[in-house]
């Protein structure tokens, strides 16, 4: 007679085993013995060997172990470490940075010199620089929008190669109102340039952000030394239009470089494009030598890059971070490009006695551009910006990012006073050093707080929002720098020692501190 129970396995619980997180039954199936002679237990069929994932299963969640253990972007990019992959994106993103400098820097040569050559008067002079920044003001928040709808690569790709092509065609503009077209067109490509600095913060570990941001800005200074000595050597033999044609060269140079610069894995991720996170975070894990963490790639199908200024707002403390940080940026572009023509127009006049009205309006109303010593000086002030970046580099990550920009421009606002006392020459120098350095390095921690502080999905366009209005302040520092300067110099030394004081007490009342934050 056949058994009920033939065919059948039987399994028993032998107990309760307590696992911390959970409870877990633990099963044993029932021996030959214990069922007896007269039941033929069944084999189970041998499991096929498990198939590799491809990596667009992995990046949906269907891996090969670890299943239920998920990671984001940032705790990968931050397991992985600091590595050769970040060192190869910060030498790109550096080079752009560079190459930047070079059309910003230009603005102050170009203007002192034309100055004479065109017969300008000082208003014109001031609108020179005026358009550049105004086409940046108005460029940044579009290319921002862009940056977060598209992808950082492709704006900054896009942007760099307008830089380099309107920058070209004004080297052969026949009269000012040319000049000033093209010259606008190029500020607003400029204005795209931001999202270097967003593509390499969402790429770098949150331990080595501060210091790796802080350190790209030596290619701004390496760019803009550069820049002056171009000047110097060309400007008088070949004339300020070839300035303009070399100056333009290093952008076409980016443009190619770009095409080794990965898209950003944060902005993929938020775009739904897992397959392609998962791409850059394997090239990390590549070039740097290190694993990936185990588990998948966590889903965040909420997460979508929407560009909409309204997304800045959505909340009172968001709100406010937002306003402050416009206030921020306007007052270091400000006062960092309000220093650079300042510094032009003093050194460039010879005097700068504030005790003596009647001589300084003289003085500072002669048509006299730059001679081979007032390059050198420039030489000198711009490299005050290498002290800048070390003394940024050495407190950010210790005193934090608001402590540091604070302390910074309160020192500088010092040091802008003391330009009231009726001195020149080599002590005049020194304070510009110190006033340039300062202000230099405020600035730079200011480029590390701004993306650590917002979401990804606008962190593009909260960037070129808070850049549009530092460009509002560099539209109307040269008419301080330029000609107020030329009425009284203790009126704008007033003005910007006044600014430096309130971005001082706006940085210290930020309602966050970033310092080890992970990107959100």
């Amino acid at each position: 007679m056949t058994s009920f129970f033939d065919g059948a396995i039987f399994k028993d619980t032998d107990g309760i085993i307590m696992n911390e997180d959970h409870v877990e039954l633990q099963e044993r199936t029932l021996s030959d013995s214990d069922v007896g002679d007269d039941v033929e237990l069944p084999r189970e069929p041998p499991m096929p060997d498990p198939q590799p994932q491809p990596r667009e299963e992995a990046a949906a969640g269907i891996a090969t172990g670890n299943e239920d253990v998920e990671y984001s972007v940032e705790e990968a990019v931050n397991a992985m470490g600091f590595g050769w992959f970040q060192v190869k994106v910060a030498c790109i993103v550096g080079f752009n940075w560079m190459a930047d400098a070079f059309e910003i820097m230009l603005v102050s040569v170009l203007s002192d010199k034309l100055k004479c050559e065109w017969d300008l008067l000082p208003y014109q002079q001031a609108i020179i620089t005026t358009i550049v920044f105004s086409g940046y003001f108005l460029g940044a928040p579009l290319w921002g929008l862009m940056g977060d709808k598209f992808g950082r690569k492709v704006t900054l790709l896009l942007c760099s190669f307008y830089i380099f092509y309107f920058g070209f065609l004004s080297s052969f503009s026949p009269n000012l109102t040319w000049l000033l077209i093209l010259r606008g067109l190029v500020g607003m490509s400029l204005g795209g340039t931001s999202q270097a600095v967003v593509i390499l913060a969402e790429f770098l570990p949150s331990k080595s952000r501060g210091s790796c941001l802080v350190f790209i800005e030596a290619f701004w200074v390496i760019g803009v030394l550069l820049e002056i000595s171009l000047a110097l050597l060309v400007i008088p033999t070949l004339g300020w239009r070839y300035l303009l044609v070399f100056s333009s060269v290093p952008l076409l140079i980016f443009v190619y470089l770009a095409k080794f610069l990965p898209e950003s894995a944060l902005y993929q991720q938020a775009s739904g494009n897992w397959s392609g996170a998962m791409a850059s975070l394997e090239e990390i894990s590549r070039i740097n030598k290190k694993p990936l963490p185990p588990g998948k790639l966590r889903k965040k199908a909420e997460l979508k890059p929407k560009g909409s200024f309204r997304e800045l707002f959505t909340t009172k403390l968001l709100a406010t971070t937002t306003l402050l940080l416009i206030i921020l940026w306007f007052c270091n572009a400000f006062l960092y490009y309000g220093n650079v023509l300042l510094s032009t127009e003093l050194i460039s006049s010879g005097d700068t006695c504030a005790s003596n009205a009647e001589p300084e309006l003289e003085c500072l109303s002669t048509c006299k551009s730059l001679d081979t010593q007032g390059y050198v000086d420039l030489l000198v002030t711009s490299l005050a910006e290498f002290p800048g970046i070390v003394l940024t580099l050495l407190v950010i990550d210790t005193l934090g990012r608001k402590i540091t920009m604070g302390l910074e421009m309160l020192v500088a606002g010092v040091f802008t006073f003391l330009l009231l006392l009726c001195i020149g020459g080599l002590p005049q120098l020194v304070f510009i050093f110190v006033i340039r350095g300062l202000i230099s390095g405020a600035y730079q921690a200011l480029y590390v707080y701004t993306p650590e502080i917002f979401p990804t999905h606008v962190r593009s366009v909260a960037m070129g929002t808070c850049v549009a209005s530092s460009r509002l302040g560099a539209v109307l520092t040269p008419f301080v720098a330029q000609i107020l300067v030329k009425q009284s110099l203790v009126m704008a030394v007033c003005v910007y020692g006044s600014f430096t004081i309130l971005a001082s007490i706006v940085s210290i009342i930020l309602p966050i501190e970033t310092k080890g934050r992970i990107l959100k």
